[in-house]
């Protein structure tokens, strides 16, 4: 399938139009960045990842709406492992400080229910667990085992003067299963892990990050010297640091303000970015090898006629990858939930700016250096 097999159209003598427009998507996107912020995710903030496994398939959008509004902030929620297996994100750490009494009392009533009647007094309390000593020592075995198989995380502390101490761990887990638990009653679960990220952690991966994306635009500026030549690589490099910077600017303009699309930077982000720029680069490569076929076959005519002629050529095959593309990504945009919906919509809009670029952007920065600078593009 072919289309605009005859285009003729001067888009080098159309630069300075496409060089503000980018100039003013970028700003748009800069001034956002700076006054609103980037919102990131659980991998850079910190934050608590639980995996629960239930013994039948369960609804992921139920366990959502279950999570939500239940005092852990921004809850993240998908599959794991399966139809049985859900995968928990949330910002904090520990139980909210509003929330830790409701659990503490949930303990007690645990403990009231399983012996009935027996004095116990609380003797420590943390963050993130509670101690309660026993008068009547026969019994704890007994309930150290029925709190764990009522899913609490029960150990024996000490044991002296006739009296036993238990410590309880309170995770965010437990205020998780004690809001899902009455929800899910046929279909009983347990939790399989419950995995801190610290604040340090968080920054650690968000440097990581930033180094994956800048090694990987160093990796490409050094093939395509040695592909092209170097003014080609810097023309496609500056592109690419044109896609991730517009399209980083888009998340801090619509967070807040489009429903649906409040979308944070997490390590899925980062996958988006790297694939974008891949693309990207894919596109902008295709260009460039038909402007040096051109180049070979067209000694003596001006380099715009060049550049010109070899976007013309690779038009239709732009616009055919592009679409077919696009319309694959915008199902995964509209049909994979909240999960994919960041990922799904960093390609979709990348590969529109993206492929903005390799025709706009990347080429016609080749024509400004040689205007600039008089000095003559060949291959030989």
């Amino acid at each position: 399938m072919r289309i605009l097999t005859n285009l003729n159209v001067d888009w080098i003598g159309k630069r300075k139009l496409f060089y503000s427009i980018s100039g003013f998507l970028f700003l748009i996107g800069f001034i956002n960045i700076i006054v609103r912020g980037l919102n990131f995710g659980i991998d850079f903030k910190g934050g608590s990842e639980i995996v629960l496994q239930f013994e039948k398939q369960v609804n992921i959008s139920e366990i959502r709406s279950y999570v939500e509004n239940i005092g852990l902030g921004n809850v993240e929620v998908k599959t794991f492992g399966g139809e049985t297996g859900v995968l928990v994100r949330t910002e904090e750490q520990q139980i909210p400080s509003n929330v830790f009494p409701t659990v503490v009392e949930n303990v007690k009533k645990e403990i009231e229910k399983i012996v009935p009647g027996l004095p116990f007094s609380e003797v420590e309390r943390t963050s993130n667990s509670i101690a309660y000593s026993f008068t009547n020592r026969d019994t704890v075995s007994t309930i150290l085992n029925k709190l764990n198989l009522a899913g609490y995380q029960a150990t024996k502390e000490s044991e002296d003067n006739n009296k036993s101490q238990i410590q309880i761990n309170l995770g965010v887990s437990q205020w998780l299963k004690e809001n899902i638990r009455d929800k899910v009653k046929n279909n009983p679960f347990k939790v399989l892990k419950e995995d801190r990220v610290g604040p340090k952690v968080g920054n650690e991966l968000k440097r990581d990050a930033l180094l994956a994306i800048l090694l990987s635009l160093v990796v490409i500026l050094i093939y395509l010297a040695f592909r092209f030549k170097f003014v080609f690589a810097v023309g496609a490099v500056v592109a690419l640091f044109h896609d991730v910077l517009i399209t980083l600017g888009l998340y801090a303009i619509l967070y807040g303000v489009i429903p649906g699309l409040n979308l944070e930077i997490d390590l899925t982000v980062v996958a988006a970015f790297l694939t974008l720029t891949g693309y990207s680069m894919n596109d902008t490569v295709v260009v460039f090898d038909r402007v040096r076929e051109n180049l070979k076959l067209h000694k003596t005519l001006p380099l715009g006629e060049i550049i010109n002629k070899s976007i013309n050529q690779t038009m239709s095959r732009t616009i055919i990858t592009g679409v077919t593309t696009l319309l694959t990504v915008f199902v995964l945009l509209i049909m994979g939930g909240d999960v994919l919906r960041a990922f799904a919509f960093t390609i979709f809009f990348g590969i529109i700016i993206g492929t903005y670029s390799s025709i706009f952007v990347a080429s016609a920065l080749v024509y400004e250096y040689a205007q600039r600078s008089k000095k003559k593009v060949q291959f030989t």
